[in-house]
This record gives C-alpha cells, sequence and structure tokens, in this order.
C-alpha cells in the first residue's frame, strides 16, 4: 500500500495534557516511522518532516469492553486494556515457546501494530478517505462490529432498527378517491333536509334525511372502485329499516334503540367487517371520519370548483331566480284559497328566526354526518386486519374438567326444574313455603346472569381449548355443545318464570325488555351450536345481524300496545289494573286501552290525550301511532267529567289469588296493605 502522510503535529505551546483527560491532541500520538519504530516527539518535541501513516495491521481484537477501558501500553501509547492483556500474555506464551507468535508481533494475532492509531488497523484513516484492510465476518471474540473514532476511541456500530408500523396506520387506506359532484350535492341535500326536516320530532322524516345520505356513501364508494357485496347490501337495507321504527311508533324507548342500532349498522355497511375486531369496531368506525370528512369534501369542493367556475355562475343565478318565483307567487295563492294555504302550511316546515340557530346547527350536523358516511365509503378502516391472539392451549384435563362440572351443575338444576314443571307448583309452594308470587319473582335475573356468564365462559374456553388433532377438536365440541344445550333449557326456564311473573303482576315495559333479551340469548346459544357443526366463519356477522334484526322486530311489535293489551286482559279477567302506570305510556298504547270500560278508559287515557293535544306535529314528524291515536281520541274524547281517579290509580277487588293476600288493588284501601303490590316499574 503506497505511503500515506500523515497531518504535521502543530508547535509546542506548552506541556503535554494529562492522558485520558480529553485535551490531548491527535497528532500527539506515538506515530510510527516508515521502519516501524516509534517516533520520538511525543509531545515534548517537535516534528516538521510530514510523519508517514503506518501500514495497516491486521484486524483487531473486538470484545464488548473496547471503547470503554483503555490502558497505556509499551512507548507510552494509548491501548485497549482487553488489548494490552492479549498482547503481554501472547508474548510470554511466545517467548516461552518459542513459536512464531514472538517473531511475528502483535500483527500476527490480530492487533494493531505498537503506537500505530486505532483506525489504521480498522479501515484506514476516515478523514483522509484512505480505506483499510476488510475484516472478515467473525474476525475477532466480539459479536458487535465496531467502529473506530480518532477521539472517541472505538464504539459499536448500531444495528439498523426497524420501528414497527403503528396499528392505526396498518388499517387506514393507501388511496383515498377524491370527492365526486354527486357525492357533494347528496351531501348538500342531506345538510338542507336535516335542517328542515328535523328538530320537532321523529316521524317518516328521519327516513327521509337518510335516503340522500345513503345516496352520497354509494357514490363515493362507486368512485373509490368499491363493489357492493351482498352482506353490505343487507346491512344497508337493515339500517334503513330500522329508522321505519320512529316512522311507525310513538315510544321513545324502542325508537332510541331503532336509531342507535341503524347508524352502527350503517356503519357496518360501509366497512363490510367480517372477523370480531371488524363486525365490533366497525359498526363505530364511521366516527373515525367526523372531522376528516368535512376535510375531504372540502378539498373536492375546491378541485371542482376550479375546474368548472363557468358553469356555478348559472346554475346558481337559475337556482334564485326559481326560489323568488315559488316565494312570490306562493303567498299569492295562499292569500287567495285557504284551502290552498293548509296544504303550503302543512308541506312547507314551519322556519321562523327564534330557532333559526338550532336550524343552522341542525344544517351543519347533517352535512358532517353526510360527508362523514361518505369518506368512509370512500376509504375505510380495514378493521378486519387487526387479529385477536389465541390463548395458550391447555391440556385436556385442565380444560375439560372445569367444564364438565359446570354441565353437570347444570344438569342437575335442570332436573328439579323438570321436576316442579310435571310435580305441580303446588307442591313447591307447601314444601318452600313461598308464595305463587314470590316464586314467580325470585329467579328471572339470576337465571338471566347465568346465560349471560355462560356465554363468557364459552369465549373464554374456546380461547385456551386444546387444538392438537382431531381429538382434540371433537372434546371441545362435546364439552362445549353440552354446555350449550343445558343453557338453552336453563333460558327456556327464565322465560317461564317470567310468564308466571306477568301473571301475577302484570306487564311493563321493562318485563317485556328483558324477556326479549333472554329470547335474544337464547338465539345466540343456537348459533354457537351451528358454528361448532359448521364452522365459525359467519358467526360475528350472524351475530350482529341477529341483534339488528332482534331490535326492528321489538320495535314494530309495539311494546307499549303489547304492555296495555296484556294488562286489560288481566283486568277482564282478574277485575285488577294499574291505572296510574298505564298513564305514561305512549300513543301506541291508546287503541288497546280504548277498549277499557268508564271510568277507567278515561283515568287511563286522560293524560295520553293532552300529551297529543299539547304537541301538534307536522306530517313528517308525527309517527303512525300519534296520527292513530288523534283519530281515536277525536272520535271519542276522554271524558273530562264523571268520577274521579283514585289517587293510587288501582282498580281492582280487595283479595288476591296468587298470594293469598290482600294486596290493595280496593280503593279504600290503607296505604299500609300495598305492601305487597308491584306498581309496575320493577322487577321487586
Amino acid at each position: 500500500m503506497p505511503d500515506v502522510p500523515s497531518i504535521p503535529q502543530a508547535p509546542d505551546s506548552g506541556p503535554e495534557p494529562e492522558r485520558g483527560s480529553g485535551q490531548e491532541s491527535f497528532v500527539q500520538d506515538r506515530i510510527p516511522d516508515r521502519d516501524g519504530t516509534p517516533g520520538e516527539g511525543s509531545g515534548a518535541g517537535q516534528r516538521s518532516d510530514p510523519v508517514p501513516a503506518a501500514e495497516p495491521a491486521g484486524p483487531p481484537e473486538v470484545g464488548p469492553e473496547d471503547g470503554r477501558e483503555r490502558a497505556t501500553g509499551k512507548g507510552g501509547e494509548t491501548r485497549p486494556r482487553a488489548e494490552t492483556d492479549a498482547s503481554s500474555e501472547g508474548a510470554d506464551a511466545s517467548s516461552q515457546s518459542g513459536g512464531p507468535v514472538a517473531a511475528a508481533g502483535p500483527a500476527a494475532v490480530g492487533m494493531p501494530r505498537e503506537g500505530a492509531r486505532p483506525h489504521d488497523a480498522v479501515g484506514g484513516d476516515p478523514r483522509a478517505g484512505v480505506p483499510g484492510p476488510a475484516v472478515p465476518p467473525g474476525a475477532g471474540p466480539g459479536p458487535a462490529r465496531t467502529h473506530a473514532h480518532p477521539l472517541h476511541g472505538q464504539q459499536p456500530w448500531p444495528p439498523p432498527v426497524r420501528r414497527p408500523e403503528p396499528w392505526l396506520a396498518s388499517i387506514r387506506p393507501t388511496r383515498r378517491a377524491p370527492a365526486r359532484v354527486a357525492t357533494l350535492w347528496c351531501a348538500l341535500a342531506t345538510a338542507l333536509l336535516s335542517g328542515l326536516l328535523l328538530g320537532d320530532g321523529l316521524g317518516v322524516n328521519l327516513l327521509i334525511v337518510a335516503v340522500p345520505a345513503a345516496l352520497a356513501a354509494f357514490f363515493a364508494a362507486r368512485a373509490a372502485d368499491r363493489r357492493l357485496r351482498p352482506w353490505t347490501a343487507v346491512w344497508a337495507l337493515g339500517g334503513l329499516a330500522l329508522l321505519v321504527v320512529p316512522a311507525l311508533r310513538d315510544a321513545g324507548w324502542p325508537t332510541f334503540l331503532a336509531v342507535v342500532t341503524a347508524l352502527a349498522v350503517g356503519s357496518l355497511a360501509l366497512h363490510g367487517g367480517r372477523t370480531w375486531p371488524g363486525v365490533v369496531l366497525g359498526s363505530v368506525g364511521v366516527l373515525d371520519s367526523v372531522v376528516t370528512g368535512p376535510v375531504w369534501g372540502w378539498r373536492g369542493l375546491r378541485e371542482r370548483a376550479d375546474g368548472s367556475r363557468g358553469r356555478w355562475g348559472p346554475a346558481l343565478r337559475a337556482t334564485g331566480v326559481a326560489a323568488v318565483l315559488v316565494v312570490v307567487f306562493g303567498a299569492l295563492f295562499s292569500g287567495a284559497d285557504a284551502a290552498f294555504a293548509d296544504l303550503l302550511g302543512e308541506l312547507i316546515p314551519d322556519v321562523s328566526g327564534i330557532d333559526a340557530p338550532w336550524r343552522f346547527l341542525l344544517f351543519l350536523v347533517g352535512l358532517a354526518g353526510a360527508l362523514a358516511a361518505a369518506h368512509t365509503a370512500a376509504a375505510p378502516l380495514r378493521w378486519d386486519r387487526l387479529t385477536l391472539r389465541r390463548g395458550g392451549a391447555r391440556g385436556r384435563v385442565e380444560w375439560a374438567l372445569p367444564l364438565i362440572v359446570l354441565d353437570l351443575l347444570f344438569a342437575a338444576f335442570i332436573a328439579v326444574q323438570l321436576a316442579v314443571l310435571f310435580g305441580g307448583y303446588d307442591k313447591v309452594l307447601r314444601e318452600t313455603g313461598l308464595t305463587y308470587a314470590e316464586y314467580a319473582r325470585q329467579g328471572f335475573w339470576q337465571l338471566l346472569w347465568a346465560t349471560l356468564l355462560t356465554l363468557v365462559v364459552i369465549g373464554l374456553a374456546l380461547r385456551w381449548a386444546p387444538r392438537d388433532g382431531a381429538r382434540d377438536r371433537a372434546l371441545v365440541r362435546a364439552v362445549l355443545g353440552t354446555l350449550c344445550v343445558l343453557t338453552l333449557v336453563v333460558v327456556a326456564s327464565a322465560l317461564r318464570r317470567m310468564d308466571l311473573y306477568v301473571d301475577a303482576y302484570g306487564l311493563t315495559r321493562l318485563r317485556i325488555s328483558v324477556a326479549a333479551m333472554e329470547l335474544w340469548l337464547g338465539l345466540v346459544l343456537v348459533l354457537i351450536i351451528a358454528a361448532g357443526l359448521l364452522g365459525s366463519r359467519w358467526l360475528p356477522r350472524a351475530v350482529a345481524g341477529s341483534a339488528a334484526a332482534a331490535v326492528l322486530a321489538f320495535g314494530l311489535v309495539s311494546p307499549d300496545a303489547l304492555v296495555a293489551e296484556r294488562n286489560v286482559e288481566r283486568f277482564e279477567a282478574a277485575g285488577k289494573i294499574d291505572v296510574r302506570y298505564l298513564r305514561d305510556l305512549s300513543a301506541d298504547a291508546v287503541p288497546a286501552l280504548d277498549a277499557l270500560p268508564e271510568p277507567v278508559r278515561s283515568c287511563a287515557l286522560r293524560e295520553i290525550e293532552l300529551d297529543l293535544r299539547e304537541t301538534e306535529q307536522s306530517w313528517y314528524d308525527t309517527s303512525w301511532g300519534q296520527a292513530r291515536a288523534r283519530e281515536i281520541l277525536e272520535r271519542r274524547p276522554a271524558s273530562a267529567g264523571g268520577p274521579s281517579c283514585p289517587d293510587h290509580g288501582r282498580y281492582g277487588g280487595d283479595g288476591d289469588p296468587y298470594d293469598g293476600t290482600r294486596d290493595g288493588y280496593d280503593e279504600d284501601a290503607d296505604p299500609g296493605d300495598l305492601e305487597d303490590f308491584d306498581p309496575g316499574t320493577g322487577m321487586d
């Protein structure tokens, strides 16, 4: 290798700084001459002639302690302590054995020559661009590759670190289709309809507002080249069907459930999830686009406006002229004919300056919602890419023994229930000392919780189930299948307890709600059994679809109407009814309560009639239940006169065939006798 002159030394400016203090200069190190002997001007003298660099030696031995601890070797040079120890041990061994190591010197064992700079033995002078000899892979005892720095010694060369991709970035789409003109027009229509039709009540207006929002999402998905899949169509049609419930029913609680479920199902239609994370998170995934959706729409509007400025002016002018003509001539025709004025008053929303801020807020909410749905349809989050780790498989005995014990416990409980069913309730009441009503009341909630906990146990058991082969799969199916079948019997027992409870105290909103929930849990158990036989790939979407169908059916059957019908039947059979509870029902209960005799009928309908008179609504925010109730009460109003209603609102005899005690149905009963009476507001 040709000689490369090193950097000349600076003139002596004082005493040599203490070694290891960090103040010594690089040129003051011991630099070997051409013949390999150490130089003479370390720090006390000066050297004007350039000193050539030493011939590179073999690769040094690198250990984990290099670069951290250094020692002063022979000649005053600073070397790693590991090299000093190795060279001294090698020299002693060579002198004793007379081998070739003593003649070859330190370079033969892979160490830098005496007085050489550290980078000369590793890779040449990095500042001068002189390459050194290549270090073969695995040379030296150290596991890490090192880089020699002239001032800081040898330092480990860090390997490249690849940072893991954030989970949210892994599910976001890489490409977003721009907002098209059709999408923007549909979003604007949704905003206008929201500001005009919403705000006073819920009826068919919610369905009207949802149609252009669904069209905006459809156009955005088509612009992004997304295909319409069967499950996407099922979710979309299911969401629109759920919005029919507010148009039909006046009761607020089934309407609330239907609207919330419609939003979740619509979000699933936009995302299209298949797995459990996809179905659960996809039902609320549209919330991610609440902020990004309007930004995406604004960018699309600017792009369209820049490319078609000449067409926006004529369109806006034509729209303004049409609005002026409609307002002027509509006002003239309304003043000319009262019937036409009534027709316009029913069709056109009443927008006044008082509720203008509220209308503007609804306009913004509708616009943001439509753009969020469209943006989600154009660039949905891929929740299916999230995977759930399966738990470690347990041994057969460790996994199966607790579940088999639980199966035996369920079987024992079911055997007792069958004995009660075939032996009669009279024997059970005599043995337990309970009344009929107490026996019916005490078990439903416990059985409901038992059903819920069983579903949790099944989920955890599947997570840690053994899965080594066909025998393990057969064991899992047998144990969990038996548990599901026994739980179905528990569900039937709970529903039987609820039926007894309703016979004793009447039907209420809470009782019909929990009974409907128990029925849905039984359906979920049937789906789990089918998944164990046919495969579970379809199970997440089937469970979500069954929940949406249950909410839809619950709203369509009109729970308030069912409550009123069962209480009217109970009054006709036993002469007992809680009018105070029936007053709080919605207008859906009016057709059933209209069959009551006077004065019970007027006492039950008086509050509902007053509410309908005070809240006169337009066609778009009136449900079919309200319209039918108004028609019935207009034909036969509740009597304002006549006998007054009792304070406690209860009619009936002074005996209760269910518990054999006086329950306070008598109008003149003492309030202390009402302890056993259930007012219909809860289970106890």
